[in-house]
């Protein structure tokens, strides 16, 4: 058997370039570079490509196939430019079919860009949407309170878009309702006592209850987590 070649520690050669390769491959790095560079700002400007918070699942998957495409020719010697090339060529005709093919059927456009969910309506989470959705209350909660929303009771109902933004639509103030309040330092700190003529919202929900008695879970959720509900304005 071959002895395998033992490796000198701390080589700087080794360190800095790799087994075997030159510096002078430096210049060779900002020539790979600078082309796969322009082909990619060219590749997007071609798709019209959007505000990069706006991107969905789709699009997403274009820029990391795009930018898997591009890394490797940058400085890797032995990937050659032309395959690459080919790769983007491949990634921005399924990207052009799968854009021609969405706008045209109604099922390709659902199965590739996902369709908006409704989270809250009337006051309420949706709570079995909202579970199934990869959103925690966090997340949600912080979205809403960036919109001046102090509690659920402001809100009429709220859609997640396939670009996981919000979108909210709020009751006039002179039909506000009572909801469960998202400020944190409420949140956070659910009813230990319960008092007659007070009403209650479950945390996890947002079901309303007057007068609840503390040992009786939510209806809609069955968790047993409970806020006094509030009925203040929005803050606009």
């Amino acid at each position: 058997m071959e002895s395998k070649q033992s490796v000198e520690l701390f080589d700087a050669n080794r360190l800095l370039m790799g087994e075997g390769i030159p510096f002078s491959f430096l210049a060779e790095v900002l020539l790979r570079t600078t082309v796969m560079f322009f082909i990619v700002l060219f590749i997007l400007r071609l798709s019209g490509k959007r505000g990069i918070k706006q991107l969905s699942v789709f699009e997403l998957a274009i820029i990391i196939s795009l930018g898997s495409a591009a890394g490797d020719p940058m400085f890797y010697e032995d990937v050659a430019l032309l395959p690459a090339i080919l790769v983007f060529v491949i990634v921005i005709s399924l990207y052009k079919l799968i854009t021609y093919l969405t706008g045209r059927f109604e099922k390709v456009e659902e199965f590739v860009e996902g369709k908006p969910v409704k989270l809250i309506e009337h006051g309420k989470i949706l709570y079995n949407s909202f579970r199934k959705e990869s959103l925690a209350y966090d997340e949600l909660f912080s979205q809403l309170r960036q919109q001046s929303v102090s509690h659920l009771g402001q809100v009429q109902s709220a859609y997640l878009e396939t670009s996981g933004d919000l979108s909210i639509f709020y009751f006039p103030d002179a039909e506000v309702i009572s909801g469960l309040p998202i400020l944190p330092d409420i949140y956070e700190t659910p009813c230990t006592e319960f008092h007659v003529g007070t009403t209650y919202s479950c945390k996890h929900c947002g079901e309303m209850k007057p007068d609840l008695h503390p040992s009786k879970p939510c209806d809609v959720c069955g968790e047993n987590e409970w806020l006094e509900a509030s009925d203040e304005l929005r803050l606009k």
